[in-house]
């Protein structure tokens, strides 16, 4: 399996980690040609969430919050910000949140391991 669809294969498994802890999905895959992609936009009640989603397979370059450096978070909160001033609806509160999708070597024989991180900061 390519990285890309086992990437697309675990932001499928965040949305549906999400859906059923209550988010609404409101975009995915937003992007803003000058800092990149927010993979996940969804509403936590009042709260605009921006959710960065890591896939691993391994740990042998790292976990993958590891992955989400501060570098990234800027990139995100710029997405972000771009996202609140152009959009119709105004959001008083938002945040960057940060979901693991661990995938065991058994894809479909094991359960994925999903780790959400709620307000991620550096």
């Amino acid at each position: 399996m390519s990285n890309k669809i086992k990437g697309k294969y675990g932001e499928d498994l965040a949305v549906n980690y999400l859906i059923k802890n209550g988010y609404a999905i409101v975009e995915r895959n937003y992007r803003f040609s000058r800092y990149g992609e927010v993979d996940i936009i969804a509403l936590d009640k009042d709260v605009l969430c921006f959710v960065e989603v890591k896939t691993r397979t391994s740990n042998a370059f790292g976990t993958a919050l590891e992955a989400v450096t501060k570098q990234k978070l800027d990139k995100i909160r710029k997405c972000a910000l771009f996202y609140i001033q152009n959009s119709k609806c105004r959001f008083k509160r938002y945040r960057i949140d940060a979901v693991s999708v661990f995938l065991s070597g058994d894809i479909g024989k094991k359960e994925p391991e999903i780790n959400h991180i709620k307000d991620i900061e550096f």
